[in-house]
C-alpha cells in the first residue's frame, strides 16, 4: 500500500503539472490549530491586562504589607509585615513576567518585520517597563538569552542590573524616536490607550523619568542631566501633563477585563487597614480615606469611631485591640476598576523632588501640589479648597514632604512604593519588636528554588557577583 503522504504529494503534482503548485502546497499543508503568523498587535492587549492584572495583585499581597498600607489580621505570628518573607516569596513575580516577557519579544519581532515602527516603540516600552519591574525585585537577571529556548539556549546567563537599566534606557531613548504619531495604530483595537500614539509616547518618556531617578544615585548613569533633558524639552520628550494620558488600564468587568479578584470579597476578608497608613490620611484630613478603607468599629460591630488601623509587625496577641479596625473597600477591586501602570502624579513628584534638589530651575511646590491633586483625582475624588491649608500637607521644602504625598500616589501601582523606599529611605516607616530581619525592610526577592536548580551554574555567578542571595542583598543601584 502506497503511503499516503506519497500519494498526496503524488496527487498534488499531477494535478499542479505544467504550473507552480508551490504556494497551493504551502497553504494547504498548513497546520489549522496553529497561528502560523502574528501581526504586531495580536499580545498587545494580553500582555497589557496580564501585566496589569497580575501586578495589582501582587501589590495587594505584597507590596501592602511591606510598605504598611493593610496587614493579615488576626495575624498571630509571621507575615510579610513582620519581614517574615519566604524563599519563594518571588516566585510568581519571576515566572509571571519572564512570561510576558517573551510575548513582548515576539511583538517586537512581528512589528520589525511589519516595518510598524509605533508597534516597535511601545514593545521597547513595554519591555523596558518589564525588564525594570524584575530587576528592581531580584537584581540580576538574565535579559540577553532570556526567552531563546528555541535557539538551543536553555540556561541563560545572568546579565548585571547596571547592564540591563543601560539597555532599557537605551531603548526607552529609541522608542521615543520611532513613535510616529501620524501613523495609525492599524492591528486593532489597543484596550490601554485606544491607538493615541501620542500618548504612548508619553508613557515612554515618563517611564523614563522613573527609572532615571531610580538609578539616580550611580554618577555614571548621569540620570539628573538627562532628567532635565527631557523635562526641558517637551516637545522632543512628551510626558504625562494629566490624569487622562496617565498608564492607567480601564477594567470594564466585561470579560476579559474582569477583576484579578474572582471575589471582591477576598480583598477584605481577613485584613485590616495599617496605623501608619491611615494615621497619615487622619493627619491630613485626606478624601482617599472612605475611598481606601471602611471606619473602624467597636467590638459590638455597629458603633463607627472613624478611621483607624492596627499597627503592622504587631507584638503580642489579638486580645489587645478592644476595637475592629478600618478595612479595605472592596470597592477598589469590582468592576469597573483601575489598575495603575504609572500615574502622572508620579511624573510631578519627580519633578517636585528635581526642584527641590534644584536640579530643576522650577518651583517645587507647584509640582508638589500637582501630583498631590493629580494623586487625588486619579480616584474620582474631589481635592478640598483647604487641603494644603493643612500644616500637615503643605510643603515644606523637604525630600520627606514629597515621599509621603508620593507614597499615597503610588498606592496599588506594582511594587513601586518598595522601591522608593529602597532608593530613599522614606517615608519612615515605625518598628516593632516583634519584627524579623533586624526590623530592616527586606530589599529583594531571593532568586526561586527552580532557578537554583535548573540554572545552577549560571545563579552561582550572579549569587557571587551581587554578593549573595538574601532578601537583604543590595541591587546595584542601591549601593
Amino acid at each position: 500500500m502506497m503511503n499516503i503522504k506519497k500519494t498526496f504529494v503524488l496527487f498534488l503534482a499531477l494535478s499542479c503539472a505544467g504550473v507552480s503548485c508551490t504556494d497551493d502546497f504551502e497553504k494547504i499543508n498548513l497546520d489549522p490549530n496553529r497561528i502560523e503568523k502574528i501581526s504586531p498587535g495580536t499580545l498587545l492587549n494580553p500582555i497589557i491586562y496580564e501585566m496589569a492584572s497580575f501586578n495589582t495583585s501582587r501589590s495587594a499581597a505584597f507590596t501592602f504589607e511591606i510598605m504598611q498600607v493593610s496587614l493579615p489580621f488576626p495575624s498571630p505570628s509571621g507575615g510579610e509585615h513582620r519581614y517574615d518573607i519566604g524563599d519563594n516569596a518571588g516566585s510568581s513575580t519571576w515566572s509571571t513576567y519572564y512570561r510576558w516577557l517573551t510575548n513582548i519579544r515576539e511583538m517586537r519581532a512581528a512589528a520589525v518585520e511589519a516595518q510598524d515602527p509605533n508597534y516597535e516603540a511601545i514593545a521597547l516600552t513595554l519591555n523596558a517597563w518589564v525588564y525594570s519591574l524584575l530587576t528592581d525585585s531580584f537584581g540580576d537577571v538574565p535579559m540577553v538569552e532570556a526567552g531563546r529556548g528555541d535557539e538551543g539556549i536553555f540556561y541563560p546567563a545572568f546579565d548585571t542590573q547596571q547592564e540591563i537599566y543601560m539597555t532599557i534606557l537605551s531603548d526607552l531613548e529609541t522608542a521615543n524616536g520611532l513613535f510616529d504619531t501620524s501613523r495609525d495604530m492599524i492591528y486593532g483595537t489597543d484596550i490601554l490607550y485606544g491607538n493615541k500614539v501620542e500618548n504612548w509616547q508619553r508613557f515612554c518618556n515618563s517611564l523614563r523619568l522613573r527609572l532615571l531617578l531610580r538609578v539616580s544615585k550611580r554618577e555614571e548613569m548621569d540620570s539628573f542631566n538627562k532628567m532635565a533633558q527631557i523635562i526641558n524639552n517637551p516637545a522632543e520628550y512628551p510626558v504625562f501633563t494629566k490624569n487622562e494620558e496617565a498608564a492607567i488600564l480601564q477594567v470594564s468587568g466585561v470579560p476579559p477585563l474582569v477583576s484579578p479578584w474572582g471575589r471582591a470579597v477576598d480583598f477584605r476578608t481577613g485584613r485590616a487597614a495599617a496605623a501608619f497608613f491611615l494615621d497619615n490620611l487622619n493627619d491630613l484630613s485626606d478624601p482617599r480615606r472612605e475611598r481606601f478603607v471602611g471606619e473602624a468599629r467597636m467590638t459590638d460591630g455597629v458603633t463607627s469611631i472613624g478611621y483607624k488601623g492596627i499597627p503592622s509587625g504587631y507584638a503580642g496577641n489579638d486580645a489587645q485591640f478592644d476595637f475592629i479596625p478600618s478595612d479595605l473597600n472592596i470597592e477598589l477591586v469590582t468592576a469597573p476598576m483601575i489598575a495603575v501602570i504609572m500615574g502622572y502624579a508620579e511624573v510631578e513628584f519627580i519633578k517636585a523632588e528635581l526642584a527641590q534638589k534644584s536640579i530643576l530651575s522650577a518651583d517645587a511646590q507647584t509640582h508638589y501640589e500637582n501630583g498631590v491633586k493629580a494623586a487625588i483625582r486619579q480616584w474620582g475624588i474631589e481635592v478640598p479648597a483647604d487641603y494644603f491649608e493643612n500644616p500637615a500637607a503643605a510643603y515644606d521644602g523637604t525630600l520627606e514632604r514629597i515621599m509621603l504625598q508620593k507614597y499615597y500616589a503610588l498606592y496599588f501601582t506594582d511594587y513601586q512604593q518598595w522601591f522608593e523606599y529602597r532608593r530613599t529611605g522614606l517615608p519612615v516607616l515605625p518598628k516593632t519588636e516583634a519584627m524579623l530581619n533586624d526590623k530592616m525592610v527586606p530589599v529583594r526577592f531571593k532568586y526561586p528554588s527552580s532557578v537554583q536548580v535548573s540554572n545552577s551554574a549560571n545563579y552561582r555567578k550572579a549569587v557571587e557577583a551581587m554578593g549573595g542571595d538574601a532578601i537583604n542583598t543590595k541591587v546595584w543601584w542601591e549601593k
